[in-house]
């Protein structure tokens, strides 16, 4: 009896990467590709009615971006090992996605090779990060021993909620909109805006946009629409 595929979802905005991402994943035996979502809500929807086995998950996404979209299927789809697919490899995004429970890390950079191999590593209950992550990040664990860093010296990572709300800031986001849009009260929209800037060591909006496009929470283009933000 020949064995189940592996049922694969494919969270990714840009068209072209999706397209090709399910050209290869449908010409490689025993993985078959069961969804696509464009947004990071399409994603949590999806991930709910299909119960994949492995969810290819992309960082810049509209709606909810790739941290708080995996926390919510985290809790809708146990079962289901989140991937992280992602042109960046900021070591602080690598750490809030393992936070939260992601059961590995590719770049965009990385062959088709690596990525088959990553799915079917975590398909079946493993881990796997590319090599260039696992690298940095044994060699700044290795730097904080040596150092004599504790955890407390480390710059704190973003919750779900700050990392959502980064997002339609630098997306151009009033205060009003991000309240409306997470149904929360424009003080908390505040205080949450107050809580990045003092994690993150940025004091205005231009600052924050540059760094989410930095660290691939937003796409570049999306930069220009951020002049109106409140």
């Amino acid at each position: 009896m020949n064995k189940a595929p592996i049922k694969v979802l494919i969270a990714e905005d840009h068209g072209i990467v999706r397209e090709g991402l399910r050209l290869l994943l449908d010409l490689t035996s025993g993985l078959k590709v069961v969804g696509e979502a464009s947004t990071g809500s399409e994603a949590v929807e999806l991930a709910a009615r299909l119960q994949p086995d492995v969810i290819l998950m992309d960082i810049a996404m509209p709606t909810l971006n790739g941290f708080e979209a995996t926390r919510q299927i985290r809790a809708l789809s146990p079962d289901s090992k989140v991937l992280v697919l992602s042109a960046h490899s900021d070591e602080e995004y690598v750490e809030h996605f393992l936070s939260i429970g992601v059961a590995g890390y590719v770049v965009k950079q990385n062959s088709g090779q690596i990525l088959v191999q990553a799915i079917r590593e975590v398909a079946g209950g493993g881990t796997f990060f590319a090599p260039s992550i696992s690298e940095r990040m044994q060699r700044l664990e290795r730097t904080a021993f040596q150092r004599g860093d504790s955890s407390g010296s480390k710059r704190r990572p973003l919750t779900p909620r700050e990392a959502q709300v980064l997002q339609l800031v630098a997306e151009g986001s009033a205060n009003k909109q991000i309240a409306a849009e997470l149904a929360i009260s424009i003080k908390t929209v505040e205080k949450h805006r107050q809580q990045l800037m003092d994690k993150l060591n940025i004091h205005d909006t231009a600052g924050l946009t540059r760094h989410a496009i930095a660290t691939g929470v937003i796409e570049s283009s999306i930069q220009g629409t951020t002049a109106g933000a409140g």
